[in-house]
């Protein structure tokens, strides 16, 4: 069976177990913590970072993306009869959205106002072109079957949902396409199923405790209708 090797709140993970779970491939998953990594997690893992994957020949994979590729490689595509051009367009836009994981979480994590409005432009500005993308009579990034840039962008939209349910603040205020796609992978139980029963807790430890999201109510959506997307 594969094993994950995870970090509780890690989105590059969950872009990882959110593809396992979405071809329902069983795997074990361990989890450590970052600030005293095991001895036997470095000796395997060449950047020291997870997600690793142990495969069930015992190789040790690293880094996201290429994990991503072993998994669709070695079981199947989520989507079938999908062209060369179009599989190299959607890991182009997969690793938009994982460039901008450590954004989010930097966003998160701010703990004052110019910090946090600062890092989050920098974060809508790439939500600004994927709302360009989307169609609005397809479920999904690219229609109503489920496809690797779903599995991408989950991290993202999942996060954002938890800020607006705990906090109030909506990361997506702005894009109602976008808004009506976090719902759309929302539905397929994918987010849950992806991340440990204690997710919640742990998010919220570490980025909705002593940070300016913790403000909740009192951080406005400035820019938004309130009355259309924000509540």
């Amino acid at each position: 069976m594969l094993k994950i090797v995870s970090f509780t709140i890690c989105p590059f993970v969950q872009r990882v177990t959110a593809a396992l779970e979405a071809k329902k491939i069983p795997y074990e998953i361990e989890y450590i913590s970052l600030s005293d990594k095991p001895e036997w997690f470095l000796e395997l893992s060449p950047n020291g970072q997870v997600p690793l994957m142990l495969t069930e020949n015992g190789t040790a994979l690293f880094e996201s993306d290429a994990i991503i590729e072993y998994i669709e490689d070695e079981y199947g595509p989520l989507e079938q009869n999908v062209s060369n051009e179009q599989r190299a367009l959607d890991r182009a836009w997969s690793y938009l959205a994982s460039k901008h994981y450590l954004v989010q979480c930097g966003t998160m994590s701010s703990k004052d106002a110019s910090t946090f409005t600062e890092r989050e432009a920098k974060l809508k500005a790439a939500f600004a072109k994927v709302e360009k993308q989307l169609s609005d009579h397809s479920r999904f990034f690219k229609s109503d079957t489920l496809s690797n840039v779903d599995i991408a962008w989950l991290p993202l939209l999942h996060r954002a949902a938890i800020i607006k349910q705990h906090v109030g603040y909506d990361l997506l205020c702005e894009f109602p396409k976008m808004q009506q796609w976090q719902q759309a992978l929302l539905d397929t139980g994918l987010t849950d199923k992806s991340v440990a029963d204690n997710f919640i807790e742990k998010f919220s430890d570490y980025y909705l405790t002593n940070t300016y999201l913790e403000a909740g109510k009192d951080i406005q959506n400035a820019s938004c209708d309130t009355s259309s997307c924000c509540g």
